[in-house]
């Protein structure tokens, strides 16, 4: 055994060697997840904000399409103005920025929804999503067929698409 030098006492150095063991690293863990909590923030708020980006595409095409198929119908036909229809088709929260332009000559009509990508970074533009839609015009006017003069309750709609 070896001998102590003098003036230490036996067990003595057990509270130096317990503070580099197992009860040192109270804590550790809790430290590296509050370092690590700014990285999962971003790549969730990134997450969002492609759902957001891809939600905003979506409804564009579904404006562009209703606006078109709107627009393919005769005047007589219309109950509303093929941009009005296209916002209709939307999102409210979305439809309110959106900007619908309709074209197209003889045979068909084409229909473009330019919509605005809503950002959850304040600052940041992601610019506007973009999607248009053609839909072809009937050959003669009322060539859907002729409506029933019965009133609303019998009238049938097929926007745009010639019945089967």
């Amino acid at each position: 055994m070896r001998a102590m030098p003098a003036g230490r006492r036996a067990g003595a150095g057990r509270g130096a060697a317990r503070l580099r063991g197992r009860g040192r690293d109270r804590g550790q863990v809790s430290i590296e997840f509050l370092g690590f909590l700014p990285i999962l923030l971003a790549v969730a708020l990134g997450v969002i904000q492609l759902g957001l980006g891809a939600y905003a595409v979506q409804q564009a095409g579904t404006a562009a399409r209703a606006a078109a198929r709107t627009a393919s119908l005769d005047e007589a036909d219309r109950e509303a103005s093929p941009q009005a229809a296209g916002r209709a088709a939307m999102s409210g929260w979305l439809g309110d920025g959106t900007t619908i332009s309709v074209g197209g000559s003889g045979e068909s009509v084409r229909a473009t929804a330019t919509v605005r990508i809503p950002s959850l970074v304040p600052g940041v533009d992601f610019g506007s999503a973009s999607r248009s839609a053609t839909m072809p015009r009937p050959a003669a006017p009322r060539a859907l067929g002729p409506f029933p003069a019965a009133g609303p309750a019998t009238a049938i709609s097929f926007e745009g698409a010639a019945p089967r």
